[in-house]
């Protein structure tokens, strides 16, 4: 079962995209973050884009006015993306790679390559008051990178998100537990080294509970399955739904 102190971030990008569709006001990013909370979710994770196709930086400067909870703002580590955080100033940034052509978020950073242009949108980041988290694949490798960031950048960094794709995307139990053990493995390896750990992509209420269960992951990132089934039965539900699955109920 999930502890007590895992936390439920609802990604409302997808409430944007059916806004953006009409170019109109509704359905609106806020009013579905204001649901979200009052359903039990403690924050509000949104990726504002290059070319923002859901997202606009008028709802990132209403949504840091409006929620009670944790604004996370996930964006690529671009100097105009950089400049728009700095003047948003969400509660955290996560940083993320993107590319203009992918559907969703591919996979996580690669700090072996990038680890000195993470270090440095870190750094002015967190000299901002920003929290600063990163997005990486269950890779010990990559959490290895993070502790030996060029220029002492990794002491800017609070925490990172565990990538959860292949772990969802598992084709049999046995693949699935391999890939839970891997982020497990993530997870004590980071709260071992005082980093605060969540996880997130591709979760559903029928996968969630292993993942809500690792000890060290105190938040979980959700958006695209929560809205999806909000469309459904109305998103207060989905967001009680989801949490009583990360609870095993």
């Amino acid at each position: 079962m999930a502890t007590a102190k895992t936390k439920l971030s609802v990604n409302v990008d997808h409430i944007a995209t059916l806004r953006q569709a009409r170019r109109t006001r509704v359905p609106d990013p806020v009013e579905a973050a204001w649901i979200a909370e009052q359903a039990g979710a403690s924050g509000i994770t949104v990726h504002l884009r290059m070319d923002r196709r859901h997202i606009q930086d008028s709802d990132v400067e209403r949504l840091r006015e409006a929620i009670r909870g944790k604004l996370n703002l996930e964006m690529s580590i671009s100097a105009e993306m950089l400049k728009a955080a700095l003047r948003l100033r969400p509660h955290q940034v996560t940083l993320v790679p993107e590319r203009p052509e992918e559907v969703t978020t591919e996979g996580g950073l690669n700090l072996i390559f990038y680890g000195r242009r993470v270090a440095e949108a870190a750094e002015q980041l967190a000299a901002a008051g920003i929290a600063v988290s990163l997005f990486i694949d269950p890779d010990l490798r990559q959490l290895q990178a993070l502790s030996s960031l060029a220029g002492g950048g990794a002491r800017w960094i609070e925490g990172f998100e565990i990538n959860t794709d292949a772990y969802t995307r598992g084709q049999d139990a046995a693949q699935t537990q391999e890939e839970l053990a891997r982020i497990a493995e993530m997870a004590a390896a980071g709260g071992q080294k005082g980093l605060r750990v969540y996880a997130g992509h591709g979760l559903r209420s029928d996968n969630v509970g292993p993942i809500a269960a690792v000890e060290q992951i105190e938040e979980l990132n959700i958006g695209h399955s929560l809205i999806a089934r909000g469309v459904m039965i109305g998103l207060e539900g989905a967001v009680k739904e989801m949490l009583a699955a990360m609870a095993g109920k």
